[in-house]
């Protein structure tokens, strides 16, 4: 469930800290604005409620209430202007009459103009009376008919005269109207702008409310009881690791409560990972020997049932609790840390880059198409022009709207996979990262540190590294293969398909690869000569936006088109073999594909870069 809950926890987080940044804007915008202009008593005369006399020989109340043909229920002395009149009410309708002589009193535009008039004192000429039938949002607690006078006095002003009695009902300016759509805002009240209970403001504050319970919930969840226990008052227990050929590498000292990752990186030994240990990338993998604990809700989050049955779990989430006996693959690969010099820098795709590494030590077997080595990412600081692109892709990296200095304040690793079989790149390295831009515009967060990083380099340079790793790897035999794959997903399914390719493999072998365009797809040109070479093997471009005419060329996403023209029809799809590799969405939605057509698990492998 804490999978579940964090991913939760993280987008409604998002959503109520959106709000909570409108709320403490307006409410700091409502602050600032003076109030008495924004009630609109700036330009309001003196003498607009100065007590007047009431003069003799008018009609008492009694005989105006007899004198009226229809019912009502107050009776109010009043002055339109300087003459003296009666406003009579009944429920929601108010009239005027004639304390003289009890005939009604009309509101006509003249007078409605000249008690605007009476009541601003302002430099503004006077505007044309508007009669309005219906009240607006600027007079949304009166009832009309009401006339409206604006005044030309460069802030907006406007005086709203009730066509029923005259009163002067409100005085609006362009301050009251800014101050009247943060007030929407704040409220969430985006139609009426006056229910403080609505909806809205009620699901943000339990939302809220249900942020902060979460938060604490995970916290608590977070931490393990070993933790606040000193070392040393802890029993001390053995950990050994062994290769998956089952060969004993090493015994290092934990202790109750550790984690596998934590006592392992306190012997030297750092497992891979992008998160830090913190449950969420997936690749500290290791296999419990003897009887493994219950799965938790990170390790069935990232491990097929399959592998949880033989006793697969996270590193990270694996509680030492006595003497323990672990496989980790990448053998001495975990402590060893290794060098290379950059040979070639190659730009395939705008953001797609091909990086050659020569290693200070031969690359051997272990370094399998599908596998991959983590970058050693140091801190760094870098300016915008160290990130160098060719000329044909000026506009591409103009259109990205990247900070001057691009650092990254701590070392940290990075996975990427090999792009082409050792053998075929001459002993080299050859990896293919693609550039994260981080946010754009009003969303900007930090670009990617590993891309960053690695984007920055020049023939010449020496990088740290790791491994290889993984178990993304090519099954023996020759059943029916089909790659599907995006983005930087190319570098291991095009390794893999070279050497299938190269080792004479003679069963069927198909590439599905999906681009938003023709000009973001690597090796395009490569992958078409190889189909041309060799008759077992298919190559397909799907083009998720415009497709130019091109032999070979699809329009719409790559599960689809995959499905809809082989697949579907496919007349033994059980015996295929499947590898997938690319972007979160894409690699989701081709193994659901996969599952509803009845795919077994056991016959899909895939590397979904642990995001």
């Amino acid at each position: 469930m804490t999978p579940w809950m964090r991913k939760l926890h993280k987008w409604v987080g998002l959503i109520i800290a959106l709000q909570f940044v409108v709320w403490t804007a307006s409410g700091l915008t409502m602050s600032l604005l003076d109030a008495e202009t924004v009630a609109g008593q700036q330009h309001r005369a003196d003498n607009a409620d100065e007590p007047r006399i009431w003069p003799t020989g008018m009609l008492s109340p009694a005989r105006i209430v007899a004198m009226e043909e229809r019912p009502v229920q107050t009776v109010e002395a009043f002055w339109l202007q300087d003459r003296p009149v009666y406003r009579l009410v009944y429920e929601s309708t108010a009239w005027l009459v004639d304390a003289a002589n009890g005939q009604p009193v009309l509101v006509d535009s003249m007078i409605a103009s000249e008690i605007a008039a009476e009541d601003y004192a302002g430099s503004g000429a006077a505007g044309e009376p508007e009669w309005m039938k219906v009240a607006t949002l600027e007079v949304r607690d009166h009832q009309a008919p009401m006339w409206r006078v604006p005044f030309e006095d460069g802030e907006g002003t406007t005086l709203y005269v009730s066509g029923q009695d005259g009163r002067v009902l409100e005085r609006r300016n362009d301050t009251w109207r800014i101050f009247d759509f943060v007030w929407m805002l704040h409220i969430m009240d985006y139609t009426g702008r006056q229910n403080f209970n609505n909806p809205l403001v009620i699901m943000a504050g339990s939302g809220g409310l249900w942020i902060a319970l979460s938060g604490f919930w995970l916290l608590v969840t977070s931490f393990r009881l070993g933790e606040f226990v000193p070392k040393r008052w802890r029993p001390a227990r053995e950990l050994t690791v062994f290769d998956p050929d089952g060969t004993k590498l090493r015994s290092v000292e934990s202790h109750t409560g550790d984690s596998v990752y934590l006592a392992l990186a306190r012997n030297g030994l750092q497992l891979p990972s992008n998160c830090g240990g913190g449950q969420s990338c997936g690749l500290c993998e290791v296999r419990v020997r003897g009887s493994a604990p219950a799965p938790t809700s990170s390790d069935r989050e990232h491990l097929s049932q399959s592998r949880l049955k033989m006793g697969h779990r996270l590193a990270c989430n694996l509680t030492v609790k006595g003497s323990t006996q672990i496989e980790v693959a990448g053998g001495a690969g975990l402590w060893t840390e290794r060098t290379a010099k950059v040979e070639t820098v190659t730009a395939v795709t705008p953001f797609l880059r091909e990086i050659v590494l020569a290693t200070d030590t031969p690359a051997g077997p272990e370094f399998q198409p599908g596998a991959y080595l983590q970058v050693h990412v140091p801190d760094y600081t870098l300016q915008r022009h160290d990130i160098d692109h060719p000329e044909h892709h000026r506009n591409d990296w103009a259109a990205l709207d990247l900070p001057a200095t691009l650092a990254n304040k701590e070392p940290v690793r990075r996975s990427y996979s090999l792009a082409l079989p050792i053998e075929k790149a001459g002993g080299h390295l050859t990896l293919l990262a693609r550039f994260s831009p981080g946010g754009q515009g009003k969303r900007r967060h930090p670009t990617g540190k590993g891309s960053t990083y690695l984007y920055s380099l020049k023939p010449g340079d020496i990088v740290r590294f790791s491994g290889p790793f993984g178990d993304f790897a090519l099954q023996p035999g020759n059943r029916e293969k089909i790659f599907i794959g995006g983005g930087a997903g190319m570098a291991p399914l095009r390794a893999m398909v070279h050497a299938l390719l190269d080792s004479g493999a003679n069963e069927r072998v198909h590439f599905w690869y999906g681009a938003r365009n023709l000009r973001e797809a690597p090796y395009v040109e490569e992958m078409a000569e190889l189909a041309q070479r060799h008759p077992n093997f298919t190559w397909h471009l799907v083009l998720s936006e415009e497709a130019e005419h091109g032999a070979g060329l699809v329009k719409g996403l790559v599960h689809e088109a995959t499905h809809d023209a082989l697949l579907r029809d496919h007349p033994d799809i059980h015996s295929c073999e499947f590898y997938l590799c690319g972007p979160p969405a894409m690699l989701s939605a081709t193994r659901q594909l996969l599952h509803k057509l009845g795919v077994d698990e056991t016959m899909v492998a895939y590397d979904d870069f642990k995001i």
